[in-house]
C-alpha cells in the first residue's frame, strides 16, 4: 500500500428550511466561516503533505525507483504520481519528487528484497539513463524531506505553561466565532509584554487545555497548547492593542491568548530514529478516542530521550491473554501504524500519524522500527 493523502469533507451542508429561518441561517453561516476555512486549510495540508526527494545531478527515475522501491521497474508508478514531470526520461537537479513508499516502508528503512517476476523487456519502454561519466562509487544516503505545510498549527504539551503576551477581549461587531480577516482587541498581559505589541508584529493565538496527559509514571506532562491562528498588530493604545487575524487554523474565541510567533520550516529532513525507544501515545490533539491517518498525537518521549523532528517510529498494540498453565501473559506487540515527529519538547513530542493499519488509541506503544 502506498503512502497517500486524502481530502477531508468540507464540513456539514447548511440546510435553509424556509424563509422564516433565513436570518438565523445567515448568521450561523457568517460565524461558521472560521470552521470552514479551517477545514479547507486541513484539506490542502493533507493533500500536499508527504515525503519528497530533491533531484541531484545524475539521478533518473529508473535509479530512484530502484533506491526507494527496491525495483527499477517501478519507475512508471513514480512518474505517474508526479504529474509535474512531462518527460520521464528527463528530470533535472532541483526538482522535487514526491515519494510513495510501499506499506510498512518509510524513509530511512531498508525495503525488503523484491519478489516481483522479471518483466518482459520487450514490453518495457526504453529509458534514456542520465549517468555521469565518472566511475561508479558508493552512493550517499538519500536525503528525504517530509513536507508539512501546516507546521505552524502544530501544538505542544509543556510545563510550565507559556505566559501570554496578551488576551483577546473583544472582536469588532462582537463576533463570537472569530476567523481570518476579523479585527480583534487585545488586552496586554502586563507592562513588560506591552512592548511586544509593535505595529506589524505577528503573534500566535492559542488556548491551554488540560489534556489529561499522564506519563508512564502517572505524572502530568503539562498543559496542552492548542494553536488556533495568527494575528498581526495594527495599532496600539494605552490599555490595549488592535490586531487583524491573518490566519485561522480553527475557530478563535474571546479570551484566547497570544504568544510570540515563530517561523517554522515546513520542510522537515527525515532522520534515523533513536535506537531503543519504547514509549506510548499520550492523547490525540483533538482528544479523539480513536486515531488514524493524518491525525496529530502526543507521545511521552522528548528531547531528554534524544527524540528529533523528522524521526519515524512504529506504533504497536500489545495485548494480554490468559494462557492455560501460564496465567496472564503479555503478548508480542503487533504493528498497527507509524508516525513522524514534528515538534519536540523536553519530555514529550507532537507527531503526525502517516499510516494506520488498525485503530490507534492512547496507550499504544511507540517504538524504534
Amino acid at each position: 500500500m502506498k503512502i497517500r493523502t486524502r481530502r477531508h469533507a468540507l464540513g456539514p451542508i447548511l440546510l435553509l428550511i424556509g424563509w422564516a429561518f433565513m436570518a438565523v441561517s445567515a448568521a450561523a453561516a457568517a460565524e461558521g466561516t472560521a470552521a470552514a476555512e479551517g477545514t479547507d486549510a486541513i484539506s490542502k495540508m493533507d493533500y500536499e503533505a508527504g515525503f519528497y526527494y530533491t533531484v541531484k545531478k545524475g539521478d533518473t527515475l529508473w535509479d530512484l525507483s530502484q533506491r526507494f522501491s527496491d525495483s527499477p521497474w517501478q519507475w512508471p508508478d513514480l512518474w505517474r504520481e508526479n504529474k509535474q514531470i512531462p518527460n520521464p526520461h528527463w528530470i533535472y537537479p532541483g526538482e522535487r519528487i514526491r515519494i510513495y513508499r510501499k506499506s510498512g516502508q518509510y524513509a530511512g528503512e531498508k525495503p525488503p528484497a523484491s519478489t516481483a517476476p522479471t518483466p518482459d523487456l520487450k514490453e518495457v519502454p526504453p529509458i534514456t539513463p542520465q549517468v555521469e561519466a565518472s566511475t561508479p562509487v558508493q552512493r550517499p544516503k538519500l536525503e528525504v524531506e517530509f513536507f508539512f505545510p501546516g507546521i505552524d498549527r502544530v501544538g505542544f504539551i509543556r510545563k510550565p505553561v507559556v505566559q501570554p503576551l496578551g488576551v483577546i477581549f473583544k472582536c469588532l461587531r462582537d463576533k463570537e466565532l472569530i476567523s481570518s480577516g476579523d479585527t480583534v482587541y487585545v488586552r496586554y498581559g502586563n507592562a513588560k509584554t506591552k512592548s511586544a505589541f509593535q505595529p506589524g508584529a505577528r503573534m500566535t493565538v492559542y488556548r491551554t487545555i488540560d489534556p489529561n496527559a499522564k506519563s508512564v509514571a502517572n505524572e502530568s506532562t503539562g498543559d496542552q497548547h492548542y494553536l488556533v491562528g495568527v494575528v498581526e498588530v495594527a495599532s496600539t493604545e494605552a490599555e490595549y492593542a488592535i490586531a487583524k487575524v491573518v490566519e485561522s487554523y480553527r475557530a478563535i474565541f474571546i479570551n484566547d491568548k497570544l504568544m510570540p510567533y515563530e517561523t517554522r520550516s515546513p520542510n522537515i529532513p527525515v532522520v534515523d530514529a533513536t535506537p531503543g525507544i519504547k514509549g506510548k501515545i499520550i492523547v490525540a490533539e483533538e482528544h479523539q478516542l480513536l486515531m488514524g491517518d493524518h491525525m496529530f498525537a502526543f507521545i511521552d518521549k522528548g528531547a531528554d530521550d534524544h527524540i528529533l523532528p523528522g524521526q519515524i517510529y512504529n506504533i504497536y498494540s500489545q495485548e494480554t491473554a490468559k494462557i492455560e498453565g501460564a496465567g496472564n501473559t503479555v503478548l508480542k506487540p503487533v504493528q498497527i501504524g507509524a508516525l513522524i515527529v514534528l515538534h519536540v519538547e523536553k519530555d514529550n513530542s507532537t507527531a503526525f500519524i502517516i499510516n494506520s493499519k488498525d485503530r490507534i488509541a492512547s496507550g499504544n506503544l511507540v517504538m524504534t522500527p
